[in-house]
């Protein structure tokens, strides 16, 4: 009885340094590992073969280039390269254009953060909504809380009264391109 004893408390003391090695070896693994293997988010993975993420579908774009510039200003590249899925109405550059003067270089300031990326969730829907799912009138719930109104007449599909010019599916969702900036109420 007392051998039986021993053993299983043997057994137990090593099974609990074995368990703690190994939870002591993972740290250092990752501290010696490649610093930028660590660093940085979804975006930063490099994928040259599989269909592109909604950020990468917006960066080739010579079209989006004042979008591109916001979400990087409002930090929310590493969220909209995330698996989503996600719905995403893009401005064109001339959209922007279409601003007040100034408008776009004031959001862009640091201390405009929040409210930049206040505006840019304005334009995702954590849903995938192809244009043959929009009808008119339909309600859709924004990632910032807000909500906008979809309108279908003749074909033409509109948000919130933007046209809707072209639609692009991406990895992790779709991109509807449109020509007004939404602003949220």
């Amino acid at each position: 009885m007392k051998i039986n004893f021993l053993i299983r408390s043997m057994l137990g003391l090593l099974l609990v340094i074995w368990f703690s090695n190994c939870n002591n070896s993972a740290p250092q693994q990752a501290a010696s590992g490649d610093a930028a293997a660590v660093e940085g988010g979804q975006a930063s993975v490099e994928d040259n073969d599989s269909q592109k993420d909604i950020v990468k579908v917006a960066v080739g774009s010579k079209d989006h280039t004042t979008l591109v510039t916001a979400v990087k200003a409002a930090e929310l590249v590493d969220v909209l390269s995330n698996a989503g899925p996600f719905t995403v109405f893009a401005p064109t550059n001339a959209a922007f254009e279409k601003l007040p003067a100034g408008t776009v270089e004031g959001l862009l300031k640091p201390d405009k953060k929040e409210a930049l990326s206040d505006i840019l969730q304005y334009h995702v829907a954590v849903a995938v909504y192809k244009p043959e799912m929009f009808t008119d009138g339909q309600v859709i719930s924004m990632a910032n809380g807000g909500s906008v109104t979809m309108g279908v007449k003749d074909g033409k599909i509109t948000v919130n009264g933007a046209n809707v010019l072209a639609t692009v599916t991406a990895s992790n969702g779709i991109v509807h391109v449109i020509d007004n900036v939404l602003l949220p109420k």
